[in-house]
């Protein structure tokens, strides 16, 4: 019997997408996609199958926006089918873009993309206490006047301006991961997950059904890879490392951190909510199940990484 390969759940940020300062127009999204797909051949070359997950922050931010702007003339759409709009175009984008960097690669693989439900419980506090940061960055003022005109919860996003919250109820359950394993084993990349899934609840008799709601990406994809067995997950930020005082002049890379001291500088409060905290939050999760190691890196600096010359390795112990 052929052996299995490992598996590796690759995290594509959603903020690297639309930036701070763009409009988020497809060009845009398609160079910064390829800026972050264009290392991950190096996994395949090192034997993984892949998982590529990804955020959709900004964009399912804008399906949002022009919900607003145009509910006068067409109806609007509910969170979950905005969840599943950006993950089906971020997806497209994404797939087309790694089919493009694979082709002509000797042993190159199919790609697809898997619009991927996600259960959570209805009861979840979060539901209460908005704190995925959702479309685009908000001065000050702006975010008083929306808090103000549109009942929005607006929140400070880690010294970077201000951003929109919505709920972010933890996942439970991948309804695709079946499907998921499958095509893995038959040596398709795989691209699922994405914007954290389609947030789903169950009803008494087994039914699914959509729930607003945006699922946090880091923590869909340690769920998913730890679902999977997968040994590697990375995670691919705008951070070349994680840093103790992020965003002071004193901060501090950290190149190598354990469970214990992860979990340690969590409770300190040195990772932001929304930010840094889920990433190590979700490391922490896949570690404790099993993972082997954790990168937490620029998408530039993957193939450093992996040779341990840069980044953040976390690992249990």
């Amino acid at each position: 019997m052929r052996r299995k390969p490992p598996i590796a759940v690759v995290a594509l940020g959603g903020n690297a997408l639309i930036r701070q300062g763009e409009k988020g127009e497809v060009e845009e999204q398609l160079r910064h996609i390829r800026e972050s797909v264009l290392h991950l051949p190096l996994l395949l070359a090192k034997g993984y199958a892949l998982v590529i997950t990804h955020g959709n922050g900004p964009v399912v931010g804008q399906l949002l926006l022009q919900n607003e702007a145009a509910r006068e003339t067409v109806p609007s759409m509910p969170l979950d089918v905005c969840d599943a709009d950006s993950e089906g175009s971020i997806g497209y984008l994404t797939q087309q873009t790694l089919v493009n960097v694979l082709r002509g690669q000797r042993g190159k693989r199919p790609v697809v993309s898997l619009i991927t439900q996600i259960v959570v419980d209805p009861a979840d506090p979060a539901f209460s206490r908005p704190t995925k940061p959702v479309g685009p960055f908000y001065t000050e003022v702006e975010a008083e006047e929306l808090r103000r005109t549109k009942g929005w919860t607006v929140v400070a996003d880690a010294g970077r301006g201000f951003r929109r919250v919505v709920p972010s109820p933890r996942p439970l359950q991948v309804v695709e991961e079946d499907a998921i394993r499958i095509l893995l084993e038959h040596g398709v990349v795989v691209i699922a997950a994405g914007g954290g899934g389609v947030p789903v609840r169950r009803t008494e008799t087994g039914e699914l059904l959509g729930v607003e709601a945006v699922i946090d990406k880091d923590h869909a994809s340690s769920l998913l890879a730890r679902g999977l067995g997968a040994r590697l997950l990375v995670i691919l930020t705008a951070v070349d490392f994680v840093y103790r005082r992020f965003g002071r002049p004193d901060r501090e890379p950290l190149p190598r951190l354990d469970v214990a001291m992860a979990r340690r500088l969590l409770e300190e409060g040195e990772f932001a909510p929304g930010s840094m905290g889920p990433k190590i939050e979700a490391a922490i999760e896949f570690l404790e199940a099993g993972g082997e190691e954790v990168l937490i890196t620029l998408p530039e600096n993957l193939a450093d990484a992996l040779e341990g010359k840069t980044g953040t390795r976390i690992v249990l112990s």
